[in-house]
């Protein structure tokens, strides 16, 4: 074997080995390492993330990151529940209706049952959002710690049609109505340790799937970071039994086509 063909064996191996991953949700506002953790994540196979916003301020941060790496950032804005106030509502909504045309979709928003702000405050905002969500056809991205049934009746009511329930450790009945409804769930680093977690995962459908790391979240004492979106990739494969290629291969295809996004290369 010539030294031309070894090198050209290996180029091959390389290429069908190749993993391409998507980060379905990340602060990337909230980094203070940025082009460091754009750099590790490409180069751990990661060709998109979505990054989300939660308040006015985290929102324009989205916004300016997203341009400065575009067709790689993908922004989504939101109003947070843990982050709810009356007397910046108005502004929040405001803002929202005037960019979520540019983005990829709206999010992080939601409801959570162990926040401080009231529950009929949420329900007023989230109703809102959703309304916003519809307007200009986005999906939603959706936060519901301890709310997952009220969350799920408020986006059938407004009659969203794309959604995604972030982090989902809801129980496995109200997920198999999720699945049914089309709609979709995301997977964390939390599958590390979360039981209600694996529960949900393996229950539902790769093709009902996004992989994420909600970045910088701290997982075990480790602050993550969108290259660690394999970890996410590798624990679904290993509680499905799967390898992760495929498990690679379906959630990117899950998530570009529940954004709507066209990659050329791929």
């Amino acid at each position: 074997m010539t030294e031309k063909t070894s090198w050209s064996i290996q180029a091959l191996v390389s290429k069908m080995e190749k993993i391409e991953l998507f980060d379905s949700h990340a602060h990337l506002d909230e980094l203070p390492d940025l082009p460091e953790t754009i750099k590790k994540a490409k180069q751990a196979g990661v060709i998109g993330i979505i990054a989300v916003g939660t308040t006015v301020e985290s929102n324009k941060r989205t916004l300016e990151i997203a341009a400065a790496y575009p067709n790689y950032v993908h922004p989504a804005i939101g109003y947070h529940p843990w982050d709810i106030k009356a007397e910046e509502l108005e502004a929040n909504l405001i803002f929202i209706q005037e960019h979520l045309k540019n983005c990829i979709a709206l999010g992080e928003v939601g409801l959570d049952y162990k926040a401080k702000v009231k529950k009929e405050l949420q329900f007023q905002v989230f109703g809102q959002l959703l309304d916003l969500a519809n307007q200009y056809d986005k999906p939603v991205i959706i936060h519901c710690r301890f709310s997952h049934e009220r969350a799920l009746r408020m986006i059938l009511e407004k009659g969203v049609k794309r959604a995604v329930f972030h982090w989902y450790s809801g129980s496995l009945d109200l997920l198999a109505e999720v699945m049914a409804r089309g709609f979709f769930i995301s997977a964390t680093p939390a599958l590390l340790y979360s039981l209600h977690h694996q529960e949900a995962i393996k229950k539902a459908p790769l093709e009902r799937i996004l992989l994420e790391t909600d970045t910088p979240v701290t997982y075990q004492g480790i602050d993550s970071r969108p290259k660690q979106v394999r970890t996410t990739g590798e624990q679904v494969a290993k509680l499905k039994g799967l390898e992760l290629s495929v498990v690679a291969q379906q959630t990117t295809a899950n998530a570009l086509k529940f954004f709507q996004i066209s990659i050329p290369s791929l």
